[in-house]
């Protein structure tokens, strides 16, 4: 999961590295849950690669919905990332990572924003990922989630260990809530003080949004990003 492995650096390493400060972080906090209204309520026009970059939350926004004030952009990138080597289980690699090059081979997507947001600072004490990519059609983006749709229920309940440069570290994926439009499942990461991610994925017409969204007491945060992302993208 994006959690494992991102630490700031630039960002197709920030994307590649990882967010080891958060990681490893026991400072508690308290997010803020936002309900959202949920893609199929909403009429997504068909998107362009000029249109990616405002379907993004604003950092102003995370804050908001994860309930701190210190979190900013700290990486972003263009390109699908490569993490395939250190995961010990290759086929629950959607379930751990977002914007992954071997997950999305074959899928026929056509462009991606990636962006990392934290506090920055050494023991951060929340991380967030938001992840939108362009697809040809409204199918494409739809059969896309449905894949994801089976191979998250089939990791549920199992746990990856993770291997990145000189850091490895274990994670318990929970089992998947694929019973509504937006995709969820929950992460935690062994001996690091509760720290845990929730991972959402959805579509609406011609893209696929991910969100990561992790701090010692998540909740429901990366679903809500990923419904706001969405209604960003209503507003062609």
């Amino acid at each position: 999961m994006s959690c494992v492995s991102r630490v700031p650096v630039s960002c197709a390493a920030v994307l590649v590295s990882a967010l080891l400060s958060g990681c490893v972080s026991t400072v508690g906090g308290t997010a803020l849950r936002d309900q959202s209204a949920a893609p199929d309520s909403l009429d997504v026009p068909t998107l362009t690669e000029s249109d990616l970059d405002r379907v993004l939350l604003t950092a102003g926004e995370v804050n908001g919905i994860m309930g701190a004030t210190g979190i900013r952009v700290t990486g972003s990138s263009q390109n699908m990332s490569d993490n395939s080597d250190g995961v010990s289980d290759v086929d629950c690699l959607a379930a751990i990572y977002g914007a992954e090059q071997l997950v999305y081979q074959g899928s026929d997507w056509s462009a991606l924003r990636d962006q990392v947001l934290q506090e920055p600072t050494a023991d951060n004490e929340h991380w967030v990922e938001q992840i939108v990519v362009l697809f040809p059609s409204a199918a494409k983006a739809a059969a896309f989630v449905e894949k994801s749709r089976t191979t998250w229920q089939k990791c549920g309940g199992t746990s990856i260990d993770i291997d990145n440069s000189d850091v490895h570290s274990t994670w318990k994926i929970d089992t998947a809530d694929v019973s509504g439009e937006i995709l969820t499942q929950v992460s935690t990461q062994r001996n690091a003080g509760g720290w845990g991610c929730q991972h959402a994925l959805t579509s609406a017409s011609n893209v696929v949004v991910e969100a990561w969204a992790c701090s010692n007491s998540i909740t429901d945060e990366a679903r809500t990003i990923a419904a706001d992302m969405i209604k960003n993208a209503v507003k062609k």
